[in-house]
């Protein structure tokens, strides 16, 4: 049978009642992806989906199958993503880098579509997906890498806030306006930005990890400056009383350049304010002052080099 497609207020529906049916949808709407099941017949599933901003959410409700992200599969795609799921009814079971987590309701899990990983689902079930670029969050692929198949639980220190809130979002999906959902797309992943710094341990550890606990200080400083068009490697070494030798250090130590990561929190926070609605009477040099870039061709060419195309462009797309 075919795909069965309706829509309300931007939010794509689509009925799979076969199962060879659904192994195309679940491609279609994530990455490419090998999907099993042990009983094809009467199999049923649906996916609700909206694109806000740059997250894509997808409501799934299937019956029980498998998920396979292959090397090879990985090598063939395009892009590299988080996902974060939120189980919203029955259960799965998330594995990745030698970690499994048995996810129930309410409870939150990431996973790095550059990396292998397996999903399965025994009976029906029902989840939220977020997906968005890695660059969304101030933090490094290295360090939310640590986290990926951990479970997150709802009742669990910053869990009793984030995934209710997480929860009304699949429940409202046709409900948001487009700068609203963008909006609290973006709260959403700023949350769990907080929850994955949280069970690092990065904040409240320092004695056990004194130079995790600087770099914590300083990618915070760096985010609070960010507007600031003083803000240089000098500037920020001496505000933590280091050199900015010491600073490329640590920098390096995550696989990262000191300069790159102020020059792309820039350029993303210019590019979620491009894409705001909110901001849609404002120009593209003010809105690149305001982060910082005070020579607007110069900010141009950044731009375009970080994402492909021109600001004015995006923003018209």
């Amino acid at each position: 049978m075919a795909l069965t497609l309706s829509s309300r207020q931007d939010v794509a529906t689509s009925e799979a009642p076969d199962f060879d049916t659904w192994r195309q949808l679940v491609t279609q709407s994530f990455v490419p992806l090998d999907v099993t099941c042990d009983s094809k017949d009467n199999f049923q599933g649906r996916m609700r989906s909206r694109s806000m901003g740059d997250v894509s959410a997808v409501e799934v409700s299937a019956d029980g199958h498998h998920v396979l992200r292959k090397p090879s599969l990985i090598r063939e795609s395009d892009g590299h993503f988080f996902k974060l799921s939120i189980m919203l009814a029955g259960s799965g079971l998330l594995v990745q880098d030698n970690r499994e987590a048995l996810l129930l309701p309410g409870d939150i899990a990431v996973y790095d579509t550059q990396r292998p990983y397996t999903l399965t689902f025994d009976d029906k079930f029902r989840c939220l997906v977020l997906m968005f670029p890695p660059q969304l969050m101030d933090l490094p692929v290295s360090s939310v890498g640590q986290l990926t198949a951990v479970r997150m639980g709802r009742d669990e220190r910053l869990g009793r806030v984030i995934s209710p809130f997480l929860v009304e979002i699949a429940r409202n999906l046709d409900q948001f306006s487009d700068a609203t959902g963008t909006r609290l797309a973006y709260n959403a992943v700023d949350l769990v930005t907080t929850m994955f710094s949280s069970e690092l341990d990065l904040s409240r550890s320092p004695a056990s990890n004194p130079r995790a606990e600087l770099m914590l200080r300083i990618r915070s400083f760096i985010e609070a400056n960010l507007g600031d068009s003083e803000l240089n490697l000098a500037s920020v070494a001496a505000a933590h009383f280091i050199s900015t030798r010491y600073l490329h250090n640590l920098f390096h130590e995550e696989n990262e350049s000191a300069a790159n990561w102020i020059r792309n929190r820039r350029l993303e926070r210019c590019r979620r304010e491009l894409k705001d609605p909110v901001h849609s009477h404002r120009s593209i040099s003010s809105i690149a002052a305001k982060w910082g870039f005070t020579d607007a061709a110069h900010f141009s060419r950044l731009f375009r080099a970080a994402f492909g195309e021109t600001p004015s462009n995006y923003r018209e797309r």
